[in-house]
C-alpha cells in the first residue's frame, strides 16, 4: 500500500440510527448517523413506514388533498348543469304541449 493516501481507518466507529439503534464496527468516519437501518427498515420489519424527507410526504398529501377538492367542485358544476339542462327540456316539452292545443282544428 502507498503511504499517505488512504483515510484513516476507526475499527471502533459508531454507526446510530434515528431509531436509537447504535451499531460499532470499522469505518473511515468515527460517528455516522442514518435514518433507516435494518432494526427499522420496512422490509425487515414488515411494518409500513413512510420517511418524510423535507416535508415531501405532506406536499404530496396536500396535492391529493386539492386534486379532491377540485373533483368534487367539478362534479358540483356539472350537477348544477345537468340541472339545468333537465328544467330546460321540461319546459319545452310544456311548450310543445301548449303550442299543439293552440292550434286551430280545421274543419272540412
Amino acid at each position: 500500500m502507498k503511504k499517505d493516501i488512504h483515510p484513516e481507518w476507526y475499527p471502533e466507529a459508531q454507526v446510530i440510527c434515528s431509531c436509537g439503534a447504535t451499531y460499532t464496527m470499522g469505518a473511515t468516519q468515527e460517528v455516522i448517523r442514518t435514518d433507516i437501518c435494518s432494526a427499522c427498515h420496512p422490509f425487515f420489519t414488515g411494518e409500513q413506514r413512510i420517511v418524510d424527507t423535507e416535508g415531501q410526504v405532506e406536499r404530496f398529501m396536500r396535492r391529493l388533498e386539492r386534486r379532491q377538492e377540485l373533483i368534487e367542485t367539478e362534479e358540483k358544476r356539472q350537477s348544477k348543469k345537468q340541472r339545468r339542462r333537465e328544467k330546460r327540456a321540461i319546459i319545452e316539452i310544456v311548450q310543445e304541449e301548449g303550442d299543439q292545443e293552440e292550434e286551430p282544428e280545421v274543419a272540412d
